[in-house]
């Protein structure tokens, strides 16, 4: 039917108020719509600065890292400039930075599921990608599981006393020099002695360094910018990693040929007897070498910054050094002369271990935690999308004053909670762990290691120096344990004096760490 011009003018005129409501109805109808739309974008956009494609602001991050105030300055600044939640674009990649323990629990408890890790190119060339850091689901449950056995309790218990007589030689020899020594430098060459002569039985000084100075540039070259020009970190750390793997293949094959007869009993040793044992209960020769280089830069570059970083908080919290050093001069009264210490020991030193945690939380020598997003999701009302990379910013988490009271301020007290003298002293650093983690070593490990943090009980995911979830750090009771011997055997035996307050950080290091190193002067009690 086709309406003739003046039936048209007749219908309009005859319906005229009709036409005009439906119209009026259809354009409040549109734009409120609009509004709500404008409103929900406006609620789930996550403020922020993407810059061009590919780039981004990764040489503000670059540049960041090359100060004195470190990497972890790129995050403040655009804390104040768009909020506690942000994203930016790093390496190519859109990056989302999640500041709050409801946010953590979120990916954490979806490790796997909805997120993967998310390290930067640097990073995963630098550490391979058979490293248990690096590798997917179906090979990360088998890889940590035949890893653990240098962090079980047999294997902690020859490491405690191996390490605390090793300790115990070092610093004696420094006192009676006398001289000012720096306490990174020390803390790094003693953690990775310690490393390298549990996981491969290394002790003869000139390879030590040799393996000590190509890891030190694989470590450089983790947050650089992944292109290959001669004279760049990254070029020197790919360079450093490819002698190191041509070095480990040699020691594999050395032992091979030597046979079980005489072998050293170590990590290595431990794995190369599983040759003949089904795909899924061994490693192969790659994935050894690449968690080797892991488990070495790991358990040398944080912990000796841990250590370093409780020198220099004990140092400007005389009261809390004196209250430790009573507790672990106690300690010592009760033991034989000259004798070493043992998990037992540790165990006992409640006080030592809140200070450790306190150490841990203040000096977050693992800022952040990044992962993958493998689908589109919603974080506490932010949507996400598929290949986002999201970071866990623990320093965020650790220096909220909504979960920690005057957070700056150095106190290990915080952790105090009145719980019956035989509860355990050292755990997992969020209470849910034991529905993502399966291994039963790393259970069973709440049998003598234990826990006395009411505030982690209280607010799951508001201490997480070791992330959370089936990614757990795996070498986080060594880490504590060491830390323990060190502070046991500096306050017991030696006081000290920090000879440049300096508070500048390491350029370049993708952990915080003083530029001074926290130099001292140790002096025997």
């Amino acid at each position: 039917m086709v309406w003739s011009k003046e039936e048209l003018i007749f219908f309009v005129r005859s319906f005229y108020d009709v036409l005009l409501a439906v119209l009026v109805s259809v354009g409040f109808m549109f734009y409120f719509s609009a509004k709500a739309k404008r409103t929900s974008g406006e609620r789930d956009r996550i403020p922020g600065r993407l810059g061009i494609p590919f780039v981004g602001e990764t040489f503000s991050l670059l540049s960041a890292t090359n100060s004195t105030k470190g990497c972890y300055e790129f995050v403040r600044l655009r804390r104040l400039w768009h909020g506690k939640w942000f994203k930016t674009r790093l390496f190519g990649k859109i990056h989302v930075f999640i500041p709050s323990t409801e946010g953590a629990k979120m990916v954490f408890a979806n490790d796997f599921a909805q997120f993967n890790k998310g390290y930067v190119k640097s990073m995963a060339d630098a550490v391979g990608k058979k490293s248990l850091l690096c590798v997917p689901h179906e090979s990360h449950r088998r890889i940590r599981r035949l890893l653990s056995d240098p962090f079980s309790i047999p294997s902690l218990s020859k490491f405690v006393t191996k390490f605390d007589k090793m300790l115990c030689q070092r610093l004696k020899k420094l006192e009676e020099h006398g001289k000012s020594f720096v306490v990174l430098d020390f803390n790094m060459k003693i953690a990775f002695d310690a490393m390298c002569k549990m996981l491969m039985s290394v002790t003869e000084e000139p390879m030590l360094q040799q393996i000590e100075r190509d890891c030190t540039d694989v470590s450089n070259a983790m947050l650089s910018f992944p292109v290959m020009i001669p004279g760049t970190r990254y070029y020197k750390g790919i360079k450093a990693r490819s002698r190191l793997m041509e070095r480990f293949r040699e020691m594999i094959e050395e032992r091979r040929g030597r046979g079980e007869g005489g072998a050293p009993e170590d990590f290595l040793q431990s794995m190369l007897e599983r040759d003949s044992l089904p795909p899924e209960e061994k490693l192969d020769d790659s994935e050894i070498m690449d968690n080797l280089l892991t488990l070495i830069i790991a358990g040398q570059t944080t912990t000796a910054a841990a250590m370093m970083w409780s020198v220099k908080f004990l140092d400007e919290n005389p009261d809390v050094q004196d209250r430790l050093r009573e507790e672990q001069l106690a300690i010592l009264r009760k033991k034989p002369q000259g004798a070493a210490l043992t998990l037992e020991d540790l165990n006992s030193m409640s006080y030592g271990l809140k200070v450790v945690k306190e150490t841990l939380r203040m000096s977050n020598v693992l800022l952040w935690y990044p992962r993958v997003a493998l689908t589109d999701c919603t974080i506490q009302g932010h949507n996400i999308k598929k290949g986002w990379h999201v970071n866990i910013d623990a320093t965020c988490i650790h220096y909220d004053p909504s979960m920690y009271k005057n957070p700056i301020q150095f106190n290990p007290s915080r952790f105090d909670v009145n719980t019956p003298s035989s509860t355990p002293l050292v755990s997992f650093s969020c209470n849910f762990i034991d529905q993502y983690v399966t291994d039963e070593h790393f259970k069973s490990l709440t049998t003598v290691l234990h826990a006395t943090n009411l505030q982690e009980m209280q607010k799951p995911y508001s201490f997480i120096p070791f992330g959370s979830g089936p990614r757990t750090c795996l070498g986080m009771n060594m880490a504590k344990v060491t830390m323990l011997a060190f502070l046991h055997r500096m306050t017991s035996g030696y006081r000290w004096t920090v000879d440049d307050p300096d508070t500048s950080l390491e350029k370049k290091a993708h952990i915080p760490r003083l530029r001074s190193g926290c130099p001292i002067t140790l002096k025997a009690i």
